[in-house]
């Protein structure tokens, strides 16, 4: 987790919302970090979840990762948890729980939902402290 929350600060200095992700091997080797680049690449898609799937995914050469797992500071958004799903990521790791646009212990609880097809283990509050000063810091300088 203080992978993903180097990445958060280094978004946030992007001038990002700082967010950051990692995704470990099954031999706990790091495939993929970045942090959010949604304003930089002008793609709304371009979470750090997101990005470090597509790293990992094309590091190894399929579109799944059984056996990975990945680490970010922020509770998923839907889109995000989906795309958990579909790359069928072992374990989630979070660190500040995102009760407004959440989507794994908040809003939709996607991994709950019955046309989920894959159920990562979750573990939330990992760092929670740390990620959530990142977020309230970058949002009151917006203020």
């Amino acid at each position: 987790m203080a992978r993903a929350l180097a990445e958060a600060e280094a978004a946030a200095r992007r001038g990002e919302v700082p967010v950051g992700a990692v995704v470990t091997g099954p031999d706990g080797e790091i495939l993929a970090a970045d942090g959010n680049r949604v304003e930089e690449l002008a793609d709304p898609t371009a979470h750090a979840e997101i990005l470090v799937l597509r790293a990992a995914a094309r590091r190894l050469g399929t579109p799944r990762l059984p056996g990975c797992d990945l680490y970010v500071t922020l509770e998923p958004c839907p889109m995000c948890a989906y795309a958990l799903a579909l790359a069928r990521i072992r374990r989630l790791y979070f660190g500040a729980a995102d009760p407004k646009t959440g989507a794994v212990e908040h809003g939709p609880r996607l991994f709950a939902s019955p046309v989920c097809h894959h159920r990562p283990e979750v573990y939330g509050g990992i760092a929670e402290q740390a990620a959530g000063e990142l977020l309230r810091a970058f949002f009151r300088a917006r203020r």
